[in-house]
Formats: structure tokens, sequence, C-alpha cells
């Protein structure tokens, strides 16, 4: 998803409004990730799928990074990372696909 220098710094701004509105201290946000990620669900889901795959992705890496002190920035960019390259690989797969489509048997579930 591209953005214009304007719709960056609004972006920007917003961000940094809501991790300071939801005590999240120090939050280097990867927007560029986000945006791609949420673009690329929306194109081979559905237009929905895009909060809801950043949102999770989020959600996974913070259970992967840990809460707190007890996480590093190096830790949760990395769990940022593997989480993001999970769902990019379960777009390629579309809607139909993935390992929904046939049970968990080679997932971690």
């Amino acid at each position: 998803m591209t953005v214009d220098e304007n719709e960056a710094q609004v972006l920007d701004q917003w961000t940094q409004r809501l991790a300071q509105a939801l005590q999240i201290l120090d939050l280097e946000v990867d927007q560029e990730l986000l945006l791609d990620l949420a673009r690329k669900s929306a194109g081979s889901v559905i237009h929905a799928a895009a909060p809801v795959t950043t949102f999770l992705v989020g959600y996974a890496a913070g259970l992967a990074a840990g809460n707190g002190s007890a996480g590093s920035k190096e830790k949760s960019t990395a769990a940022v990372t593997q989480a993001a390259d999970v769902a990019f690989r379960l777009c390629e797969d579309g809607h139909d696909g993935g390992p929904a489509a046939e049970g968990w048997a080679d997932t971690g579930q």
C-alpha cells in the first residue's frame, strides 16, 4: 500500500499518539511492512482481511516477544518479522488455501 508524503506524516503522527495513549513506550513501528501486509491480505483474501491480519500478526508477535521489560527491541522486531512472514505465505494461498484447507496436522496447533 503506497502512501504519499503527507499521508506518511499523518500516519507517523497517529502511530506516535496511539502508542503513547496505549502506554507503549519506545515502540518502533515498521509501517511499510504493515501496509504491505494489509495490501497483500486485502488483495489475496478480501478487503476486510487487512485489519484482521495486521492485528493477528501484532498479537502473535507480542506473545512471541514477551511483554514489558521481558522483551527487547531485537526480539520484538524478530517476532513481528516472523509473524508477518507466516501471514505473507498464507496470503499466497488466497482465501481458499493454507493450513486450514488441509487441517492442522502439519502445524503447531
